[in-house]
């Protein structure tokens, strides 16, 4: 199973992100706060905030929690003043991971996220000493039940997509992130609704692992998903689906 969105799709399937629904509001409101404080509440000439508040719908997120965090990034409401980080690092087998974090407490951030590494068998690393291994690009899921393939070329191929994939019960869609919107906008024209879709990282390279080092890996993506100040964690961590499903427990 080498699709890039391989994580996110397991975990949606796990059921975590509904047990977590309360984590992923409070993630989607930081995110479309710090959006609206760089380039203002007006999504139609901000594209961060528009993705921001597409994510959001997607999650349902009722529209006076989107108006207020819009108001408290451009200070027409009092609110905590977050700040950007990224950081990196190796977890088992030397797999490559990113953590992104919007906290109000950097001191904190670093401190926890060093602690979830050095626990499950990772550490920190320098700046790009991994990034460099990955790009920004939209992903998009797809069921195979959804649309054929030949209906979702073109669709993909007229919208501004770069890539489609098997990955065996699903499709998966690649464009670069100024496309994710209007691509998504098609799929839902033509009445198709996808699996899940973000604007995430994904690595040029994928390292697998297999037994022990596997389900360390997954107790440490796991861990630092659980972190408040976590926004997103992307990795080049590959493994079977069946195993996948049955790991870190």
């Amino acid at each position: 199973m080498s699709g890039h969105s391989k994580w996110a799709t397991i975990k949606h399937k796990k059921g975590a992100l509904d047990a977590k629904r309360g984590k992923i509001f409070t993630r989607l409101i930081k995110e479309i706060t710090i959006a609206a404080k760089g380039g203002g509440g007006d999504p139609d000439g901000n594209p961060r905030l528009r993705t921001a508040i597409a994510a959001a719908k997607a999650e349902n997120m009722p529209a006076d929690n989107i108006k207020r965090a819009i108001q408290r990034g451009t200070g027409e409401l009092e609110g905590v003043s977050y700040e950007e980080n990224t950081y990196e690092g190796y977890g088992p087998g030397g797999v490559a991971v990113i953590v992104e974090v919007l906290t109000d407490n950097r001191n904190r951030a670093v401190s926890e996220i060093r602690h979830c590494f050095s626990k499950n068998g990772g550490n920190m690393g320098e700046s790009n000493s991994v990034a460099w291994m990955f790009s920004k690009k939209g992903v998009i899921v797809i069921a195979k039940s959804a649309a054929t393939e030949e209906k979702l070329t073109e669709i993909v191929l007229e919208a501004g997509g770069e890539d489609l994939s098997d990955e065996g019960d699903n499709w998966e869609v690649l464009c670069e992130p100024k496309e994710f919107e209007g691509l998504t906008a098609a799929l839902k024209q033509a009445g198709i609704t996808p699996e899940h879709a973000e604007i995430m990282m994904i690595s040029s390279t994928y390292t697998k692992l297999e037994g022990s080092p596997a389900n360390q890996m997954i107790r440490l993506l796991e861990a630092l998903e659980d972190l408040d100040d976590t926004q997103n964690v992307y990795s080049n961590f590959d493994m079977d689906e069946d195993a996948m499903a049955q790991a870190g427990h």
